[in-house]
């Protein structure tokens, strides 16, 4: 916008580089853009931004992810893997699933010691309460057995 105005004053093609602190490359690509389409055309980026081949199939992913979740990375990478045909790492499927708006969740665990009366107390005041709010949609709930837990949530 202050080259356009520079311009604007008659101010020379040099002069405008040195002042703004672009080249005359950039600035006569600047007054191109502004003559074909307004200013309108100077607020599109125009650069190469690669895309990944999974947001052929975001819509398909999406649909198939929301329910349920997937419950790891290595659960997502299988499905992507199975429902496109195409392999993935997991840092590239984490992402991709946080550009989807799937977030990850911390793992709850149920107290480990066999105490009867704590097992009682925790399913009375935190089991149950989660999976009454599950069962009215307010909340996702994963089982995992004892001998398979994950100590992280992805």
């Amino acid at each position: 916008m202050e080259a356009l105005w520079l311009k604007s004053q008659q101010v020379a093609h040099s002069e405008i580089s040195r002042l703004t602190g672009i080249s005359s490359t950039t600035l006569t690509s600047y007054l191109r853009a502004y003559q074909e389409g307004g200013i309108e055309a100077l607020k599109t980026v125009r650069f190469y931004r690669p895309q990944s081949d999974l947001c052929g199939h975001q819509e398909t992913l999406e649909a198939y992810f929301r329910e349920p979740p997937p419950t790891s990375v290595k659960h997502a990478m299988a499905t992507i893997e199975t429902l496109t045909g195409g392999r993935r790492s997991p840092n590239r499927v984490r992402l991709f699933l946080k550009h989807m708006g799937l977030k990850c969740r911390q793992v709850g665990m149920i107290p480990a010691k066999a105490d009867a009366e704590v097992q009682d107390t925790f399913k009375q005041t935190e089991w149950e309460p989660r999976l009454e709010e599950a069962q009215a949609g307010q909340r996702a709930v994963f089982f995992v057995d004892a001998a398979h837990f994950v100590l992280a949530p992805f």
